[in-house]
């Protein structure tokens, strides 16, 4: 498994587009800003194929410290996003259990 960075796609997609890095950069700076300001107002964003990303409140709970672990920790209520992939991602990643399968056990 490989760790792809934002830089990663500019040149990728810059590459495929014919468009500058600089435009490549600046149209996915916009993607995120935006989806990141929507989700700041509590909206659902989707990206037919893609997935979901939501705002969801996470309950309240009780936590151990692991270095006391006899100590609970209050863990209070907040905001997190949620990433639900849609259909056809779950199916192009469903495709690589046989690979990841084989791969461990060759580990």
């Amino acid at each position: 498994m490989n760790t792809i960075s934002k830089r990663d796609l500019v040149l990728q997609i810059s590459e495929q587009s014919g468009l500058t890095q600089t435009e490549t950069y600046n149209i996915i700076a916009l993607l995120i800003q935006n989806i990141s300001g929507h989700l700041a107002k509590n909206n659902e964003v989707v990206l037919r194929n893609f997935g979901t990303f939501e705002v969801r409140l996470s309950k309240p709970k009780v936590g151990r410290n692991p270095r006391i672990p006899g100590k609970d920790v209050a863990i209070p209520a907040r905001t997190v996003v949620k990433f639900v992939p849609g259909k056809e991602l779950k199916e192009r990643v469903a495709q690589l259990l046989p690979t990841l399968t084989r791969a461990k056990s060759r580990a």
